[in-house]
């Protein structure tokens, strides 16, 4: 039976005693990660949120003590009364920082027995995820999760303290809202008051935030949660928790100016220090040079077109797919890196054809290979190929000896997709990544619109993006050139952070949905409140929403959501520890006055 808390009260966290506590009185309580037993004395390593300390239990110091310890298990909950003591020289344990000390247990209290865990409470575990997220009160306590989550905490109350520094309101928003999608499906929640309605759980709080500026609040921010019904993959989930900003009559730089000093206290908070400035660069640049709009600038690697060399290299192959449409582009593979034929083959056969190009409008052409050398340029003369149009290329494509060349040709989307995926692949596979660097940059000027498989216009962002100033005849004449006022923050080839200058003209508004094929009357049932806000007197206004989630997992070195969310979700959207979801009653079902089709 388990001891009685009584008056105990703790005095330290196990994690902060230090050598200056010694010869002082304590009182500790956690969970107990260890229990040793030598030439009769009883060692238990207790740990809480904070460390480890080791408790020494002597009979000579106390009987009582002793006997208890004599009984604990693992992940049994003590409380320890003791003194802290100096450890000998060859007993000091230099891996953790308490080990110097230890405490003399005087008093033990067993406050909780446990049942043995399904797999070990510590950090070089193999448990698979499936049973961690199924025990996830027992995952959540290992030091590595601790500390993910207090990282966690640090770095949202950092953005509260920057953003109240700068004047701005930290304003809740509804979650029960109407269904305006915004490129993804919603969550919704049928009304058992107005049976056939539903509400549904915001994807982000867009539109009320604009409505908000409408209102004068001037700067708002919030710590939203949001939702998105969505399939999942290691970097989303579908709840997910964004910082939230917008703020009257800014200009993009001023979101910049804003945002970029965020993050340098961000990074900071793990001992980085990140320079302003963070480079820039446009959609079609970041797409030309690394065929991504998330571009990682942890290493080098920039695509380079090749087009016209390739055109007359004399080779038979490239120049009727040019002539056709198709580009060529290039990257070069360091000489470092030790790229043997086998690889070079490798990469042909394994990464272009079968895990880069998924895409079906793919050509799946083969990828061209030239060393930067005499020799190789000679064997490729021989073939009949022109010898100084190859040695252009490699110029153009800033070869240096030994250097290999790798040339794809395809048309302009697959193959950006393309050389941008293998770029990622071959930097990490010749270790060209700086695990350890922190790279942002700027993305702007993305398309307003882009069409969908079936052809239809749709926003990139969202509707409420405005376009740029220069391109508003566009609208009219061709909207597929529209650029917008939107950009996005990237960390180390993550997209950290999004958002742009919002529409402020209810006349704009309507144009952009009618763009999209919207009819006024779908227009006025979806979006009718918020167009008659936009008529009562709009200041220009924007902002930009940070991936809270995204951006701890970065801070703290992992490479999944999950393991810095509290009680996340599988790949499948259900929480394994709760069973969600889960089947209701069928009175509760009635009640909601709805009809549940069964599959």
């Amino acid at each position: 039976m388990a001891d009685a808390l009584g008056e105990l009260k703790r005095t330290h966290y196990c994690g902060a005693l230090r050598e200056g506590d010694v010869g002082r009185p304590v009182t500790l309580m956690g969970w107990a990660a260890t229990r040793r037993y030598l030439g009769g004395v009883v060692f238990i390593d207790l740990r809480d949120r904070e460390g480890i300390c080791q408790v020494v239990a002597r009979p000579e110091v106390s009987k009582e003590a002793h006997a208890a310890a004599d009984r604990v298990r693992g992940e049994w909950v003590l409380a320890v009364v003791g003194e802290v003591a100096k450890r000998s020289a060859d007993t000091v344990n230099v891996k953790i920082p308490t080990g110097a000390v230890e405490v003399l247990a005087r008093e033990i209290r067993v406050l909780s027995e446990a049942r043995t865990p399904p797999f070990p409470i510590e950090d070089e575990i193999t448990t698979s995820e499936e049973i961690r997220l199924k025990y996830r009160y027992l995952d959540l306590r290992r030091p590595r999760m601790q500390r993910n989550i207090a990282l966690r905490h640090r770095v949202t109350m950092e953005v509260r303290r920057y953003l109240d520094e700068q004047g701005f309101y930290e304003i809740e928003t509804p979650f029960l809202t109407k269904s305006t999608p915004e490129g993804a499906r919603d969550y919704l929640v049928p009304s058992r008051v107005h049976h056939g309605s539903f509400y549904a759980l915001p994807q982000s709080p867009q539109i009320f935030k604009q409505i908000l500026m409408v209102a004068g609040m001037d700067k708002y921010f919030q710590v939203a949660r949001c939702f998105r019904d969505e399939d999942l993959r290691a970097d989303r989930q579908p709840e997910f928790t964004q910082v939230d900003i917008e703020m009257s009559y800014p200009r993009v730089e001023t979101i910049v100016d804003l945002i970029e000093p965020l993050y340098q206290r961000l990074v900071a908070l793990v001992g980085v220090e990140v320079r302003r400035p963070f480079p820039r660069l446009t959609y079609a640049e970041a797409m030309e040079r690394y065929g991504s709009d998330k571009p990682d600038l942890r290493f080098g690697m920039p695509i380079t077109d090749v087009t016209d060399e390739m055109r007359t290299l004399g080779l038979d192959t490239f120049p009727g797919l040019i002539s056709a449409g198709a580009r060529a582009r290039a990257i070069v593979l360091p000489a470092s890196g030790g790229v043997s034929g086998t690889r070079l083959r490798k990469i042909n056969e394994e990464l272009w054809l079968g895990r880069i190009v998924a895409d079906a409008r793919a050509s799946k052409r083969n990828l061209f290979s030239l060393k930067s050398t005499d020799e190789a340029v000679g064997n490729l003369a021989r073939k009949g190929a022109r010898e100084s149009v190859a040695r252009q290329m490699l110029d153009r494509a800033g070869a240096e000896r030994d250097d290999t060349v790798l040339v794809a040709v395809d048309e302009p989307g697959p193959l950006a997709m393309a050389l941008g995926i293998l770029r990622l692949e071959m930097g990490r596979a010749l270790g060209l990544v700086d695990e350890k660097a922190y790279r942002f940059v700027w993305v702007t000027h993305f398309p307003l619109f882009e069409r969908d498989a079936a052809g239809h216009l749709q926003s990139v962002n969202h509707p409420f993006t405005a376009p740029l100033d220069e391109d508003l005849p566009l609208l009219e004449s061709d909207p597929t050139r529209a650029r917008a006022q939107a950009y996005d923050v990237v960390l180390n080839g993550t997209e950290a952070g999004g958002g742009s200058i919002r529409i402020h003209d209810s006349g704009l508004q309507a144009k952009v949905f009618r763009i999209l094929s919207l009819s006024e009357e779908e227009t006025r049932e979806r979006f009718g409140f918020f167009i008659e806000a936009l008529q009562y007197g709009t200041p220009p206004h924007g902002g930009i929403a940070l991936g809270l989630d995204r951006i701890v997992m970065i801070l703290a070195g992992e490479s999944s959501l999950r393991d810095v969310i509290a009680f996340p979700k599988t790949a499948s959207a259900t929480d394994l520890m709760s069973g969600s979801p889960s089947p209701v009653r069928d009175d509760q079902i009635g009640d909601l006055g709805i009809l549940v089709v069964r599959k």
